[in-house]
């Protein structure tokens, strides 16, 4: 004799209680939000603990993240991380209203209101991945030195100065290790636009150069007397332009393993969230959830888009303000 399962039967339906009166579709968001957020701790608590011990050589983020979309030139330190917060979070707003309209069983504005959350996860993942785009191509260059040091280049005025703007163009070759060519079985990445060479003859043209080091001296880099500048230049070993996952121009090596894991962690997050929005957007204009007559699909997946969001925001604190 067959059983007949009720949603008290089988939690797993849409409204069907659980432990706590909770569904297990809820719980088991809820779960997963859980173990997420001890791995994203884990991320930040490890950011932390280099930050701590590298403080004195650590990039300073207003210099790093100053760039704005159709704004070249112009220095505004966190302006369009501030403005790609601002958007993450208003998407959390109308994601609240969309599951607030779900318990109302008002299909159209459920509609409506996913539909401009989703539009908010796109413009965020757009800017980030312009960020991204910035922080790999660099601005002004810097180079290396045999310990690992970066060196940067700034005028009398204190000024960043650009790699192109004072580099010698000389008669020399530069051939690009490749494991075909035998060159200890090693592959190297794209050739910098200017050899060490040229940087250095370059800078002793220019006697209004002074080299900056990665070192923290009062909240600022330090700046080297002319003298004590073309000392250290002859210690450079790379030019470095822009950031990779080996080096970086802006400071020490491991703040760009970092940003591109974290940020590049959660932006999968979001992601991922923009195409669950998806499904579930095309899911209530088939009016799937109306036939059921309960949005709670609505509901757990506003639950995963308000921990991203809430994530992001702790990523920004201590990665972009502290």
């Amino acid at each position: 004799m067959g059983a007949t399962v009720t949603n008290d039967d089988h939690a797993l339906l849409d409204g069907g209680p659980g432990p706590m009166g909770v569904t297990y579709g809820k719980m088991m968001m809820w779960f997963f939000i859980l173990s997420d957020a001890l791995t994203f701790s884990g991320f930040l608590a490890a950011y932390g603990f280099s930050r701590f011990k590298f403080i004195e050589t650590w990039p300073i983020a207003d210099e790093v993240f100053n760039h704005f979309p159709f704004a070249h030139g112009k220095d505004w330190p966190m302006i369009y991380v501030a403005l790609m917060t601002f958007i993450l979070i208003f998407s959390s707003v109308t994601m609240v209203l969309a599951v607030d309209a779900g318990h109302q069983l008002k299909k159209s504005k459920v509609a409506f209101y996913m539909f401009l959350t989703i539009i908010g996860g796109f413009i965020f993942l757009g800017s980030q991945a312009w960020e991204w785009k910035n922080f790999i191509k660099g601005e002004f260059g810097a180079v290396e030195t045999t310990g690992g040091s970066i060196l940067q280049f700034v005028d009398n005025k204190g000024e960043r100065v650009a790699l192109h703007s004072f580099a010698k163009v000389l008669p020399e070759e530069r051939e690009q290790l490749q494991r075909d060519k035998g060159f200890w079985f090693m592959d190297e990445a794209s050739l910098p636009s200017y050899s060490v060479n040229e940087v250095i003859e370059g800078f002793k043209a220019n006697p209004n150069l002074l080299i900056r080091s990665e070192v923290i001296v009062d909240k600022k880099k330090q700046v080297l007397t002319r003298e004590a500048s073309l000392a250290r230049i002859q210690d450079a070993k790379y030019v470095v332009e822009g950031a990779n996952l080996i080096r970086n121009e802006y400071g020490h090596k491991t703040f760009a393993n970092f940003f591109f894991f974290i940020t590049g962690f959660h932006g999968f997050h979001v992601f991922t969230g923009v195409l669950i929005n998806i499904i579930i957007f095309f899911n209530v204009i088939l009016g799937t959830y109306e036939k059921r007559r309960s949005y709670e699909m609505v509901e757990k997946v506003g639950l995963y888009w308000h921990f991203v969001d809430l994530v992001w925001v702790f990523v920004f604190t201590f990665f972009y303000l502290v």
